[in-house]
């Protein structure tokens, strides 16, 4: 009588350790990207909150040099780290991308587009940096450019986690699959959260929440920001309490809600307190825009192992069919 084969479970092959460099270092880089990119974005925000954004009037050098030895104090470095770190944003992107492709047998198959995604974010994103400048800080132009920071983060967070959920154990890999009500609350959430943070950002880039609360000007803004802050929370802790009832082997994805829970948290206490501080601290201001990255950067990555939740589950059922 023939035997019926099992199926088997879904694993890398093996490789030789001279080989495997590839599979160690892409997520060694998203990772270092996912970090790269939420400085970037706190690093904006300071030299919004400390008016350092035209410290170096020209663009891309400043004071028409690479090093503006004779011009540093604080606005001056603001703005010229801030320049620094998305340069190298942009080389660590094109090694990302370059190694996607020649090793594109070794990854999954939206690596590369993702990669490429994103590259060509960065691109734009460099754009308006130099647009922000030469517009003097128009506020259209500055929300832009938050939002293609934002977006940057949400994608490398969701590449990193992605690529973190390919390496996984077989046995983590064949877990039940997600949920339906579930898998899409990291969307909504991004979406949500993110709506929120250019809502913040366009109110800043207006200094409409100084004007309200020093000459009772521009409210509008501060008040639809206060407002969208809780469908936004809403949601997220909504994913949290349901990611606690999660079959096993999907404890990455209940630490990330939970994490993205803790964040919602204090980002809603930095918020209020930012408020009764009268926006006087800056280190306040900058801890709100700082959470705020933070809760983009953990909401992709709860976006993409959702995704590769469902890939692996879709693989399986085929495997077992």
């Amino acid at each position: 009588m023939a035997v019926a084969p099992t199926a088997q479970p879904l694993s890398r092959p093996r490789s030789s350790p001279e080989a495997a460099w590839p599979l160690r270092l892409v997520p060694l880089l998203t990772a270092h990207l996912v970090v790269a990119l939420v400085a970037l974005v706190a690093i904006g925000g300071a030299t919004r909150v400390m008016e350092a954004g035209l410290a170096c009037p020209d663009w891309p050098l400043c004071y028409g040099v690479l090093w503006p030895g004779h011009q540093w104090n604080l606005q001056v470095f603001l703005e010229w780290f801030h320049r620094l770190d998305a340069f190298l944003v942009g080389i660590a992107l094109l090694l990302l991308f370059s190694l996607s492709l020649r090793f594109r047998a070794r990854f999954p198959a939206w690596l590369p587009w993702s990669s490429g995604l994103a590259l060509a974010l960065v691109a734009v994103q460099g754009g308006l940096g130099a647009l922000t400048v030469l517009s003097q800080l128009a506020a259209p132009t500055v929300t832009l450019h938050l939002a293609t920071a934002l977006t940057l983060v949400l994608l490398l967070s969701a590449m990193h986690q992605g690529l973190e959920r390919s390496a996984t154990s077989a046995a983590e890999a064949g877990a039940r699959p997600l949920p339906l009500w579930l898998f899409g609350l990291p969307f909504l959430a991004a979406l949500l959260v993110g709506g929120q943070c250019l809502l913040g950002g366009a109110m800043a880039s207006r200094w409409a929440a100084d004007l309200c609360l020093q000459a009772g000007e521009g409210c509008r803004w501060l008040l639809l920001h206060r407002q969208g802050a809780y469908p936004a929370a809403v949601v997220v802790l909504l994913m949290a309490a349901g990611s606690l009832a999660l079959p096993a082997g999907h404890r990455r994805l209940q630490g990330l809600a939970l994490a993205a829970a803790a964040l919602v948290v204090v980002q809603v206490a930095l918020g209020v307190f930012t408020l009764r501080l009268q926006l006087a601290v800056p280190a306040v201001t900058v801890a709100h825009q700082i959470t705020a990255a933070l809760l983009v950067g953990v909401l992709g990555g709860l976006g993409g192992l959702s995704f590769r939740s469902a890939s692996v589950s879709s693989r399986l059922e085929v495997a077992h069919g």
